[in-house]
């Protein structure tokens, strides 16, 4: 079996001394046979004047910088009711500064870039330095890498992808999927790969109401979307995702418990009522493009799940296989357990693409940005599929971080 090294060696000697200079894997396209493909959230990423409303927002006199989300006391399972009390009062007023529910949605938390009441003056600056880590980060993406794919999380438009592709922005088409919030999904891909457009389509599916008995000022989750594209006259549909958080591990640690998705938890029951959803695109889009991709921010250690191996019958609390038919509760909910068992039951097979050991360039959030495969594509890679991820461009000090996490690239064979 070829490692990574061993892959990357047999590519173009141009891109065997770029990886050898920046000391990190690269990655070369060689035309209508293989992709580059990455997954990078952008940590609440958005147009200038966008974060210039945030400020505006944030430092009213009436929101002061306020926290929407109640604190709890440790050992507790609820706020108190001062507390809570405390950031519903918050909510109120950001609404108020905003100009409404629907505006106050558009709007990053106040919390969001880690300014308070009294180091927020400088905010545009240190903006700035965050899009310009964003922009080289892509840069380097594109030149160093050889990526062609680019899926983001956490980014609020076209219009900011577009910012950040730099002088790259006339070589990619854009997209974004719909949402009625400030964080989205969306795509940057290469004008050169395909002569036929390509389509992009948002997945609603996945944007479900974070409170299912509201009926007033409604919160959803963000959308799935999917980019399908010919290249060189094969079918490739790329998936992303992100999903609900603070559900992230199985293996409870000293700073995170170990949740299944069943467990009474808030969180835990918000990511299970995601899982019919998610696992009905997947198996609509295998049914129509055999050879796709599904990656993005899971918020959950896709990795833990696959090592705990549990048999069938552990899968879903009730039981039964998880191949067949997921039944729903009222609200949507299922008796998932597992998630990465769910949804890579067989019906498509998904093979998780491993991560290489990296260089230390990478300080990002671990186990919660994955790139899976369906069967039918792996099959295509041989040897397997790897990937790495890349290191975010930013300043020593930087106030507000270019990123929270690293891209994760890979380049795939698609003959």
């Amino acid at each position: 079996m070829l490692n990574l090294t061993q892959k990357l060696a047999a590519r173009s000697i141009a891109f065997a001394l770029t990886a050898m200079a920046f000391s990190v894997p690269s990655y070369a396209q060689s035309k209508n046979n293989e992709v580059g493909i990455a997954s990078f959230n952008l940590a609440w990423a958005s147009t200038k004047a966008d974060f210039k409303t945030h400020l505006a927002v944030c430092s009213a006199p009436e929101v002061n910088w306020c926290d929407t989300r109640p604190r709890i006391a440790r050992g507790a399972s609820e706020p108190t009711k001062e507390e809570a009390d405390r950031a519903k009062q918050c909510q109120n007023n950001i609404e108020t500064a905003a100009g409404g529910f629907e505006k106050s949605m558009l709007v990053a938390p106040c919390n969001a870039y880690r300014l308070n009441a009294s180091n927020w003056t400088m905010g545009e600056s240190w903006y700035d330095e965050k899009m310009a880590g964003l922009t080289s980060t892509i840069d380097k993406l594109v030149t160093e890498h050889g990526i062609d794919i680019m899926a983001f999380q956490e980014v609020k438009s076209r219009e900011t992808i577009q910012a950040i592709l730099g002088k790259h922005v006339n070589d990619f088409e854009t997209c974004v999927a719909d949402h009625n919030a400030f964080q989205t999904v969306g795509f940057a891909w290469k004008k050169s790969l395909s002569a036929k457009p390509a389509q992009c389509k948002s997945e609603e599916a996945l944007a479900i109401k974070d409170n299912e008995e509201e009926t007033q000022k409604v919160r959803k989750l963000r959308p799935g979307v999917e980019l399908k594209i010919n290249i060189g006259g094969v079918d490739l549909s790329v998936l992303n995702v992100h999903l609900k958080s603070s559900c992230a591990n199985l293996i409870t640690t000293d700073r995170y418990p170990g949740h299944v998705l069943t467990d009474d938890d808030k969180a835990c029951k918000i990511l299970n009522r995601q899982v019919a959803p998610l696992e009905n695109w997947i198996e609509r889009v295998a049914a129509k493009t055999p050879l796709f991709v599904l990656l993005g921010d899971f918020n959950r250690r896709l990795d833990e799940e696959a090592a705990s191996n549990p048999s069938k019958d552990q899968v879903r609390s009730d039981g039964s296989d998880p191949a067949s038919h997921n039944k729903t509760g009222q609200y949507g909910e299922v008796k998932t357990r597992l998630m990465w068992q769910e949804i890579s039951d067989g019906n498509p097979g998904l093979v998780q693409v491993p991560l290489a050991e990296g260089t230390g360039a990478c300080k990002g959030f671990v186990g919660l940005d994955h790139i899976l495969l369906s069967d039918a594509l792996n099959a295509k890679q041989a040897g397997g599929a790897s990937s790495v991820k890349v290191g975010v461009d930013q300043l020593k000090g930087q106030k507000i971080i270019s990123s929270d996490h690293c891209p994760r690239i890979t380049t795939l064979k698609l003959r």
